[in-house]
């Protein structure tokens, strides 16, 4: 594997790779996980080559997140990508990336605004222009990402339709199945925060998941099993809940009931000093 910081020298290191044949993008902040190498074995089986990025964006931090405490292990992530068989570790600093005097912001208006938008104002913001610089950077044929940030996949496909990105088209950007433990909570870099304690109470979270989903989709009422979930979370240990939605699947709009278009049930909450996100298919 061969890993570059500097951009003259991946775009050298991409155009050799782009002679034997399709190049796929899998996109982190490091702190690998099997969810990441998940990302990562998809790609190799959809493209000749996979390129990683591992960048920590400041700009999608808020002023009162964990940006300083976010964990970095570049040696540590660079052996697993290398054990993956990855062919190209794309590495920038931070003035890589955000040259003095950066002053352009990509924004995708309405779905930034809903569930993590609403809660984390410029978070959104921060991830499209990031992701738009990558695209420009490695000019995938394909890029990957994690359905588990599924309003993140949806924001950056219609990113990708709205600027004409032509590599990756917005069809190419696939989004992966979430990768959960053993009990059931979805896998995360922040969940390495979780003390053992909060660890084994955060299995509640895809359980009353669960159960909600499962209401909503026998027809149960919508608002009742929400509240169930909200409060349910409360009682095993979660500080609170930022929020319980079910949404339209590619809008992200609230919906008070099921209909027949795909939707799913969106959670995030907080743990500890930890918030965690999930979300399920309900139909």
């Amino acid at each position: 594997m061969h890993t570059v910081n500097r951009l003259p020298d991946l775009r050298s290191a991409v155009d050799s790779l782009r002679r034997t044949g399709e190049i796929a993008l899998v996109p982190t902040m490091g702190a690998l996980h099997d969810g990441h190498l998940t990302l990562v074995r998809e790609a190799k089986r959809l493209a000749a080559s996979v390129v990683v990025s591992i960048f920590v964006n400041p700009t999608q931090f808020g002023p009162n997140e964990d940006l300083d405490a976010y964990p970095r292990q570049l040696a540590e992530d660079s052996r697993l990508l290398e054990a993956e068989g990855v062919d190209l570790l794309w590495a920038p600093g931070v003035e890589e990336v955000y040259p003095r005097g950066f002053a352009t912001n990509v924004s995708v208006s309405g779905l930034s605004a809903v569930l993590c938008g609403a809660s984390r104002p410029g978070h959104f913001d921060g991830v499209a222009t990031v992701v738009a610089k990558l695209f420009g950077q490695v000019r995938p044929d394909i890029a990957l990402f994690g359905e588990k940030d599924w309003q993140q996949l949806a924001i950056i496909r219609r990113m990708a339709r709205d600027l004409d990105f032509t590599q990756p088209f917005a069809d190419r950007i696939a989004g992966v199945p979430i990768v959960r433990e053993a009990d059931g909570l979805a896998m995360s870099s922040r969940n390495r925060y979780l003390s053992p304690e909060d660890r084994a109470r955060a299995a509640a979270l895809p359980r009353l998941m669960r159960d909600a989903t499962q209401a909503i989709g026998s027809g149960g009422d919508v608002l009742v099993a929400l509240e169930q979930l909200r409060v349910g979370l409360l009682k095993a240990g979660f500080a609170s809940v930022d929020y319980a939605e079910l949404a339209d699947a590619q809008s992200l709009q609230s919906l008070k009931e099921l209909g027949k278009a795909p939707a799913r049930l969106f959670v995030a909450a907080r743990i500890g000093g930890t918030r965690l996100i999930d979300n399920m298919a309900v139909n």
